[in-house]
């Protein structure tokens, strides 16, 4: 996806001529950050004049260091101060470019919360409406139409910092259906939506209790003139290299969707029921982002709600697994199996799952019994991943 020949960065289909160019800055942002500017140094090495490497893991610091390139850790779900630091940081790396400077950003799922940076800096509604958007089950494109007019960031506003270089935008979806300007709520990309959209999804889930300054978002054509934007990688590559794996093992595999959406739990018994139809020694695949609507006080992800819903109908010689990509489903946890083996520690633990899945308690569920996936932080993100397999 890019590469130097010659005198010559190709990024996808994208050729420029590197004689051409004064400056190259390069700005990662997102849970792919630090992996994707390893290997940029690698391709660019010191044509890279400066950067900003922007991850939501713990461990950024002690990646390789560059004098080319800032690194910071910011917060993720949830915004912090140190997520407005880093945003001011990419601001101002990206100050006093001209037509001969060429920005390469690499955008990956996460960046929407790192790229907090509200008008006042001193305001931090913009965790309650997370909070509560979240917690009333806003599908990830309603709760970007709003964060992209809460941060001075994003939905465009990279693009328009950068102005007027040459910008490469490559980018990493984890939104189902690979609606590039959702993903990181678009922060190179010109927006489509108003300030009167975010109004309208605050209204739907009456959201409007928490006081937010609103800020529309770059409209001028100029900013995004010279601007390509790139998708990357999305998780039909991933589900993709699932197929061929399974294949190996002797399984007949098939990618039943990349786009699964809806409330968690009724794709868990959708996925269960479906898995009953197929033949034995079949492996079905889908990607996409779930939703989960809160209505107890308990803890836990969209995958651990899917698979504790799908541990209802699951039969003898089934399993399902499923798993957030970037390694955390809204806590340490991966994800979780289920099958016939963690239908009985639930039997043994005398739990009933009914009453975990009613205070949507999904991870105090696994704990107890097990069968949960720890994989730590994956260094990629492209949506959620769920596995059904038939023996």
């Amino acid at each position: 996806m890019l590469r130097v020949d010659g005198e010559t960065l190709v990024a996808g289909s994208e050729t420029i001529d590197l004689r051409e160019i004064e400056h190259l800055v390069f700005i990662a942002v997102g849970k792919c950050a630090v992996e994707t500017s390893l290997v940029a140094e690698e391709v660019l090495g010191d044509r890279i004049a400066r950067g900003v490497v922007l991850d939501v893991k713990t461990r950024p610091a002690s990646a390789p260091p560059s004098s080319r390139l800032k690194t910071f850790c910011g917060t993720h779900p949830l915004p912090s101060d140190e997520n407005l630091r880093a945003a001011e940081a990419i601001v101002q790396t990206l100050a006093r470019l001209t037509e001969r400077d060429l920005v390469i950003f690499v955008i990956s799922g996460g960046g929407s919360t790192l790229l907090f940076l509200p008008q006042d800096k001193t305001d931090r509604s913009e965790i309650d409406i997370f909070k509560a958007l979240t917690n009333a089950g806003a599908t990830i494109q309603e709760m970007n139409v709003v964060r992209k007019h809460l941060s001075l960031a994003r939905g465009g506003y990279l693009a328009k910092y950068a102005y007027p270089a040459r910008v490469i935008s490559l980018v990493f979806s984890d939104v189902p259906g690979n609606d590039i300007s959702s993903i990181a709520s678009g922060p190179t990309i010109k927006d489509a939506t108003t300030i009167e959209d975010a109004e309208k999804a605050l209204a739907k889930f009456n959201v409007f209790k928490f006081a937010a300054k609103l800020t529309e978002t770059p409209k001028e054509d100029k900013y995004f003139a010279r601007v390509t934007n790139i998708l990357a990688v999305s998780n039909v590559r991933a589900l993709r290299a699932m197929c061929v794996a399974a294949e190996k093992l002797g399984f007949r595999a098939e990618i039943r969707g990349s786009e699964l959406t809806g409330e968690a739990s009724e794709a868990g018994r959708t996925i269960a029921e479906t898995l009953h139809a197929a033949p034995a020694k079949s492996v079905l695949l889908w990607g996409g982002e779930t939703t989960v609507t809160v209505r107890g006080t308990g803890s836990g992800g969209r995958n651990l709600e899917l698979v504790a819903s799908a541990l209802r109908f699951i039969r003898a010689g089934e399993e399902i697994l499923s798993l957030a990509s970037d390694g955390r489903d809204h806590g340490p946890f991966a994800g979780a199996i289920c099958d016939t083996i963690t239908k009985k520690a639930i039997a043994d633990a005398g739990v009933d799952p009914e009453q975990f899945l009613a205070n949507n308690d999904t991870y105090g569920l696994f704990e107890k019994i097990g069968n949960y996936l720890t994989t730590g932080d994956t260094g990629s993100n492209v949506s959620d991943l769920v596995i059904a397999l038939k023996t």
